[in-house]
């Protein structure tokens, strides 16, 4: 009875949000033809460097430097053109600077989701409510279905909707709407209806004291559902890039944040408006002996293992995904028939985890050029544990004990 009457509740004080959107729709969407197209590709917007400085202690400090020293986020890559002036920020820096672009550029986007009007529990929305107003940056009931079925609505009438899972934990609530409603609404209706205004926005893994229920990565059970894309940055210059390409992306998108990189990752990001393509991995470095594939936070664990390996002469090509769904199986099927060798790792459980497609696809397309087994190195199949985290991630020794392990296999 109380679930009931409580879900009751967040129904209508949602309902009644997106019916303070209805009466101004005719407007909005009547703007978004003639403003979104023309702002979006106009001048640069300029990114306020009030967006992160606020009254908060815990935000007064200038970002602080990766923490692993041999983490090198300034690689080139062809899909960074040379953009103009840059700032120095950190992952939710960066992410807020891609919503404020998004809310400057679009008339129809709208951010919503628990706590995102206080600036979020991450401090990604900050200032953004008193700069676009309640009616575009607004906080909602603790209800994760309630978010992303709101968000198909609006989208299904033309707006761009960012909604954010506060953790990508509680994301599982939501998959009847994610997986039955937005995945498929295009295709049910034979293209005649469409929600691919909708971004969900959901920060996810292992931050050294989250335990069971907020250090999951759930990217696996998303990339089985066709009709998404998922995606997931690195770092702040791919983050922008990335979010920014989603929420103008015409599918529906669910856009994973590795929260441990809010405030540790820090880089060069243009202050421009700029775009990464979705379903394109970046070669992070060149090799010749052995593939790495990995995404998210992941990839500062594998650079780690890299440069370990260089240290005994063997040289080694890191790839980053950055796209899991649509995946960029090219890019790696080209390093593996060029090096004989893959591995793939990630922090969610290795059963049933990404890279197990990973694998059985490189297996499929390169079996013959293949010197040595594929080998995953991932997390173990239990609950994630909170003392013994460091002890259930992937980290660069296990990751050098692959790298050395395909090696002598190849001999």
């Amino acid at each position: 009875m109380m679930a009931t009457l409580l879900s009751r509740r967040c129904y209508k004080s949602i309902t009644l949000s997106f019916h303070n959107y209805q009466q101004h729709l005719p407007a909005i969407i009547g703007a978004r033809s003639s403003s979104y197209s023309s702002s979006s590709a106009a001048a640069t917007p300029h990114y306020q460097e009030a967006v992160y400085n606020n009254n908060k202690d815990d935000d007064q400090s200038p970002p602080q430097p990766f923490p692993y020293e041999s983490y090198n986020p300034t690689n080139p890559d062809p899909n960074y053109p040379s953009l103009g002036p840059t700032t120095k920020l950190n992952l939710f820096q960066s992410i807020n600077s891609a919503l404020h672009t998004s809310l400057s550029t679009d008339p129809t986007a709208i951010l919503f989701g628990e706590d995102v009007a206080f600036g979020g529990v991450f401090r990604t929305s900050q200032n953004l409510r008193e700069e676009f107003g309640s009616q575009r940056v607004f906080n909602t009931p603790l209800s994760e279905n309630g978010i992303a079925g709101m968000a198909i609505g609006y989208a299904s009438v033309g707006g761009t909707a960012i909604g954010e899972i506060q953790f990508a934990d509680y994301i599982f609530p939501a998959i009847d709407q994610i997986v039955n409603e937005m995945a498929k609404f295009r295709y049910r209706s034979g293209n005649q209806w469409s929600c691919g205004g909708v971004t969900l926005r959901a920060p996810c893994g292992a931050v050294g004291h989250g335990g069971c229920y907020h250090s999951q990565s759930p990217e696996a059970y998303l990339c089985h559902t066709p009709g998404l894309v998922v995606v997931m940055p690195r770092g702040p210059r791919c983050a922008k890039g990335l979010l920014l390409s989603s929420i103008r992306c015409k599918d529906p998108v669910i856009f994973l944040e590795p929260k441990i990189l809010y405030r540790s990752a820090v880089e060069e990001v243009p202050d421009a408006d700029y775009e990464i393509p979705l379903g394109k991995a970046e070669i992070m470095q060149k090799g010749t002996d052995v593939t790495i594939v990995g995404w998210g936070a992941q990839l500062r664990r594998l650079q780690l293992a890299c440069d370990l390996a260089s240290k005994e002469g063997i040289s080694c090509e890191l790839i980053d995904l950055r796209t899991l769904l649509p995946w960029d199986s090219e890019t790696i099927i080209r390093s593996v028939k060029k090096t004989g060798k893959l591995i793939v790792s990630h922090e969610a459980p290795i059963t049933c985890g990404f890279g197990a497609e990973v694998a059985a696809t490189l297996q499929q397309e390169c079996f013959f050029h293949l010197e040595a087994p594929i080998q995953r190195v991932a997390g173990y199949d239990t609950p994630f544990p909170l003392v013994s985290e460091k002890y259930y991630l992937p980290d660069e020794t296990k990751n050098l004990d692959a790298i050395r392990k395909v090696m002598e296999l190849a001999k």
